[in-house]
């Protein structure tokens, strides 16, 4: 996991409020990196569960329980 990954999840998770659905460029306009890397890192979120499609054709993604679940501490980085 890296602080990127951390970024992504806390701001898709919309801490307080109800979980964001977003598309890379939404997630690149609210956290401090690039669209690239932001692309990059929701795939490897996707494949560790972390977040899934929430639209594929319109590139939209959401937390999975999974990911909550990581940042809530319920699971730790050397469980992923």
């Amino acid at each position: 996991m890296t602080r990127a990954d951390d970024a992504i999840l806390e701001f898709l998770l919309n801490e307080g409020n109800e979980p964001l659905v977003a598309n890379p460029a939404t997630v690149e306009a609210n956290i401090d990196y690039k669209i690239s890397h932001v692309r990059r890192r929701l795939r490897a979120l996707q494949e560790g569960g972390l977040v899934d499609y929430y639209n594929k054709d319109r590139g939209l993604y959401q937390i999975t329980d999974k990911g909550q679940n990581y940042l809530t501490g319920e699971i730790n980085s050397d469980e992923l």
